[in-house]
């Protein structure tokens, strides 16, 4: 779900789902369930930023782009290339990158557009992700307990992960929203984030723009997720975690994604 917040205009938040193959790629509906017998799944968020509607168009890009790559990295998958993930990845990051700096010297209005990009990707046991930004994955395990497996690209961020700021002092600080890395942005090198995580039934992983984040601090990410209130519990969870953002902040455009790992099915 992804909604425009309470004082934007226009959203710059996109979202990705789709199923693929090595031959095709199939988008997927807000809500459903598949299996992974026969297809791989892509799920992503992107946070666009830039002047007039560059915002919007530069998250739109990052996305699109995605779809070109992806039979490839099947092909990969169903190979045991499990290596090669991380080089495909490092390859779609980089060809965003440069078409965002290509737009942004063509054309005025696109100049110092840029997005940030988290970007999951199941195949059977392993889920590889790849990120840069603030946008934001967050894995929970069906025993308990969140981990955010990705790292804010910002000063304040950096500050965290060093033990200078907790999670209360990152939230309050004046440049919490200083980005350092981005796709496009006219920086020239980026260096995103790679990882892989090994799930299992009952697992879910939560793919979020800035908005949420605003609007939610992680414990609370977490009771949204496994314990919700009456009023939002009959709400899928994607749309719990947005609504109740927004209703607590709603300052920016608020998106979310939540994927849900089933028990396996039988042959």
């Amino acid at each position: 779900m992804t909604h425009v917040g309470k004082v934007r205009t226009n959203n710059e938040d996109s979202f990705l789902g789709v199923t693929v193959n090595g031959h095709e790629v199939r988008y997927l509906g807000k809500i459903g369930e598949s299996t992974l017998s026969s297809s791989d799944f892509v799920f992503a968020v992107s946070d666009g930023m830039g002047g007039a509607k560059s915002g919007e168009f530069a998250s739109r890009i990052a996305l699109d782009k995605i779809t070109k790559l992806l039979p490839k990295g099947f092909r990969l998958s169903a190979q045991g290339m499990a290596s090669g993930f991380s080089d495909l990845l490092e390859e779609l990051f980089g060809s965003i990158h440069h078409e965002m700096l290509k737009l942004g010297q063509s054309y005025e209005e696109c100049a110092g557009m840029g997005a940030t990009l988290s970007l999951c990707w199941f195949s059977p046991e392993w889920m590889y992700f790849a990120h840069i930004g603030d946008s934001r994955i967050y894995y929970l395990p069906r025993d308990g307990g969140l981990t955010q497996l990705t790292h804010d690209h910002t000063q304040v961020g950096w500050m965290q992960r060093d033990g200078q700021l907790n999670e209360g002092e990152s939230r309050r600080h004046p440049r919490r929203n200083v980005l350092l890395q981005v796709l496009g942005g006219g920086n020239q090198f980026i260096d995103p984030q790679f990882g892989a995580v090994g799930y299992r039934a009952g697992d879910r992983f939560v793919i979020c723009s800035d908005g949420v984040i605003d609007g939610l601090w992680d414990h609370h990410i977490d009771e949204v997720i496994r314990n919700p209130e009456a009023p939002v519990a009959q709400l899928e969870a994607a749309r719990r975690l947005v609504e109740t953002a927004v209703e607590n902040s709603g300052r920016d455009n608020t998106t979310a994604v939540v994927v849900e790992i089933g028990e396996p099915v039988a042959q």
